[in-house]
């Protein structure tokens, strides 16, 4: 396998509500919260919605050379209604931002690991789901980002 070049990438934890997004720094070492997104759901079919639209943005405002989306598999590692929903979100964004490259990982238990991290810090309740979706986005990269150094 070939190296992977060095810059940042975006993590994304797509929900029904929200959108969680986490960066990298471009050594791909540290995955760190960056913001959440609102999903835009009143977008008419032949519209960009909003949530792409920043999305996009953001990509061109970290100069992301690659965004990593976390496709929630069922724990057997079948791909279950969710995971459908997810990955045609993840066909979108890769038609939104080309030629930046979307890639898609497993993001079994990330946002149950989130939470559990946030309230062991004693971030409960409404101050936890608000950046929760943040949180499972940091999980889902860093897992992608350690993965890469663990094939280099």
């Amino acid at each position: 396998m070939t190296e992977l070049s060095r810059g940042v990438r975006l993590g994304v934890d797509v929900g029904q509500v929200r959108i969680g997004v986490a960066r990298s720094d471009p050594h791909m070492v540290l995955a760190t919260p960056l913001l959440t997104v609102a999903r835009d759901r009143t977008a008419a079919p032949d519209a960009t919605p909003t949530d792409l639209v920043e999305l996009a943005a953001l990509v061109v405002e970290h100069e992301a050379v690659e965004v990593v989306v976390g496709l929630p598999v069922d724990l057997a590692g079948r791909h279950g209604p969710a995971a459908v929903q997810v990955k045609a979100y993840a066909d979108r964004l890769a038609d939104v931002i080309a030629p930046v490259p979307v890639t898609l990982t497993d993001e079994r238990m990330s946002t149950v690991v989130a939470s559990r991290r946030l309230a062991e810090r004693g971030v409960r309740g409404k101050r936890q789901r608000a950046v929760v979706d943040q949180a499972a986005a940091v999980e889902i990269l860093q897992s992608w980002l350690d993965a890469q150094r663990r094939r280099t």
